[in-house]
């Protein structure tokens, strides 16, 4: 049982961006923090995608942090964990990202991101119920129905052609009738359950459907985390391969920190069966043809590239998320860091690491 007034919180994919960023904000707010991690992303991605450097970080420089090496897939073993520490709040970070990935690995990918959080939802329920949990889910739950919506071509990037999406996508657009990936696809089971353990059972539990979310630790590899590996590229002169929509393509990019402060905000405040759409909105969107430009300018190197005609499926010909939901909700909240801030931020981060390592790790 945990001790009374003894603030606690327990962060999947611990070692990942999102979830060290988490670490890292909550052990400054004076909660004792729990990690849980296993490095499977070196697993679905390869040496690149390796994110031991961050747990060894995290333990170094974090006091307040305890990592647990557990695989979220271990049903009872999740079950004990909650039950053993019955933390103050839950915030599930930890998920298979990637598209590609996903098609060649199907049952990895459902048993991590759907199957997963179950596991953890329901060790919630049955252990620390009034907890909030707090899920990172996507914006890949749409699938391919912001594709659907009237667009303008403009010299470096789309935009939306129709007023109605002036201010970016609603958690209102429909998630039905579309093509997800199975990323996608596990990621919207994943989502409902949240809600459902919301809505049915009364708890306090959300679902942050994320666009490109990204910051200095993120470990960026060619199917997952964009503006962070087209920054190790530029700086190692590799070749950056973009897939479709004339390099045109928009995201909108929110850094880990202002998600941290969401996340707190949140669980400050939380209501149950919650869903927001989470990233930096239109003024902190850009194409990839656009984040190049950004990238070269900071790092005065020419970035190297091609183009393949064939586009991802299920990728978004643009995207960006409508905030007025998140704001109304919680005033208080706002994007502090521009994606100006986020790449010199990125190229100073990537340039330590490379120092660190062998460019032909």
């Amino acid at each position: 049982m945990r001790s009374e007034g003894v603030r606690s919180i327990l962060v999947t994919g611990s070692s990942g961006l999102i979830g060290s960023e988490v670490c890292t904000y909550f052990a400054e707010q004076g909660f004792a923090v729990h990690g849980i991690d296993n490095n499977q992303r070196a697993e679905f991605f390869g040496p690149l995608g390796d994110t031991r450097w961050n747990q060894q970080r995290l333990q170094a420089t974090l006091p307040r942090f305890r990592h647990h090496e557990c695989d979220i897939r271990d049903r009872p073993g999740i079950l004990e964990l909650v039950r053993t520490l019955r933390p103050t709040a839950i915030v599930h970070t930890a998920a298979q990202p990637s598209h590609d990935r996903a098609a060649a690995i199907p049952f990895e990918d459902f048993d991590t991101n759907a199957v997963g959080t179950l596991n953890l939802l329901e060790a919630a329920r049955r252990y620390c119920a009034e907890s909030p949990f707090v899920h990172m889910s996507t914006n890949k739950v749409y699938g391919d129905r912001p594709n659907t919506i009237p667009l303008t071509e403009l010299p470096t990037r789309w935009d939306y052609a129709d007023p109605e999406f002036a201010e970016g996508i609603p958690e209102t657009l429909s998630i039905d009738a579309s093509t997800h990936s199975l990323f996608g696809a596990s990621k919207v089971a994943a989502d409902v359950m949240v809600q459902e353990y919301g809505r049915y059972f009364g708890m306090p539990t959300c679902a942050l459907r994320g666009g490109c979310l990204t910051g200095p630790n993120h470990s960026g590899v060619q199917l997952h985390g964009f503006l962070s590996y087209l920054t190790r590229c530029n700086l190692e002169g590799k070749e950056y391969t973009v897939f479709g929509y004339k390099g045109k393509q928009v995201r909108d990019n929110i850094h880990a920190s202002d998600v941290a402060r969401f996340i707190h905000a949140f669980i400050s405040a939380p209501r149950p069966g919650e869903v927001y759409n989470l990233g930096g909105g239109k003024g902190n969107s850009c194409s990839i043809l656009e984040a190049m430009e950004l990238v070269s300018r900071y790092t005065g190197k020419p970035q190297r590239w091609t183009y393949s005609e064939v586009a991802r499926v299920g990728d978004h010909i643009c995207y960006y998320s409508d905030l007025r939901r998140m704001k109304r909700h919680f005033p208080a909240w706002g994007i502090t860091r521009t994606v100006d801030h986020m790449i010199p931020e990125m190229v100073d981060a990537w340039l330590r690491r490379l120092e660190a390592e062998p460019l032909g790790r």
